[in-house]
């Protein structure tokens, strides 16, 4: 069964958040749960009393200081994320992202993990004589959340029609070698368990044409991704030029502070020509 997607306002695209609303309220009703529980077991006599209304007042209260410190920080995250909020973090990286993409007239872009066709979309607005795909698996955790009509349905609220979107998978894309003028990608190979980072990187410039463009942001930090100057060496050595690494978190989607807070550090451009 496909899943269903509600809007509350069917005129303007829902590009959702990058932290699924089933996590905040799952949180907001666990904090609930403990609170309640510490009021029955430990603040109160009604059900235990002396040493064990103690005991279990100590474990229940620090349970509810764990949880509700938890709670306001996934609040921090949805909110700074949110495209309709205060911050828009999600808009402005999408955005800029997408400053850096480049299409000939008349070529065709490729932009890995689409999710909701956010930078899809916003590639498709800024290179309005060429097209982009969106690919992605729309499976697992997201599944709920993002899917192939939903990012048709952002796109026809938004009125581009330069865009289509097809299911891929990120480490076996479906489509032929040199295929696209331009390659982008915005936090998604860092999701996907068990895949070396670099390889799938890899397998993204396979399908981009001699002399194309790649635009890659992610959470790049060496624990993820490995050595990422050695690995830009290695794409000079084969040939890629204007190979650069840009570290978004000095100012240019954000400041280090921020990228720590939420949870963004290593975020990187690795940007080039093939």
């Amino acid at each position: 069964m496909k899943p269903l997607y509600f809007f509350n306002d069917k005129t303007k695209p829902d590009y959702r958040n990058w932290l699924p609303k089933r996590l905040l309220k799952a949180k907001i009703i666990e904090s609930l749960v403990c609170l309640i529980l510490f009021i029955l077991f430990g603040a109160s006599d009604l059900i235990l009393q002396g040493r064990q209304r103690i005991i279990w007042g100590i474990i229940l209260g620090i349970g509810c200081l764990i949880l509700l410190l938890i709670t306001v920080w996934v609040s921090f995250l949805y909110r700074s994320f949110d495209y309709n909020g205060k911050r828009k973090l999600a808009k402005i990286i999408i955005e800029k992202t997408a400053d850096y993409v480049k299409i000939p007239d008349g070529g065709i872009g490729l932009d890995v993990g689409c999710g909701s066709g956010a930078l899809t979309i916003a590639c498709a607005k800024k290179n309005p004589k060429a097209n982009m795909v969106g690919c992605d698996i729309w499976s697992g955790s997201y599944k709920s959340e993002f899917s192939k009509e939903l990012c048709e349905n952002n796109a026809k609220l938004e009125g581009i029609e330069n865009v289509s979107f097809e299911e891929g998978n990120a480490a076996n894309l479906p489509f032929e070698d040199e295929s696209f003028d331009v390659v982008t990608s915005n936090y998604v190979y860092h999701n996907i368990r068990g895949k070396n980072k670099q390889r799938l990187l890899l397998e993204t410039f396979r399908v981009l044409k001699k002399g194309g463009v790649f635009v890659i942001h992610d959470l790049m930090s060496k624990s993820r991704y490995g050595d990422m100057n050695k690995f830009m060496e290695k794409l000079k050595k084969d040939g890629y030029e204007d190979v650069q690494l840009i570290d978004t978190t000095k100012g240019l989607f954000m400041d280090h502070k921020e990228a720590l807070l939420l949870g963004l550090y290593g975020s990187t451009l690795i940007i080039g020509r093939k």
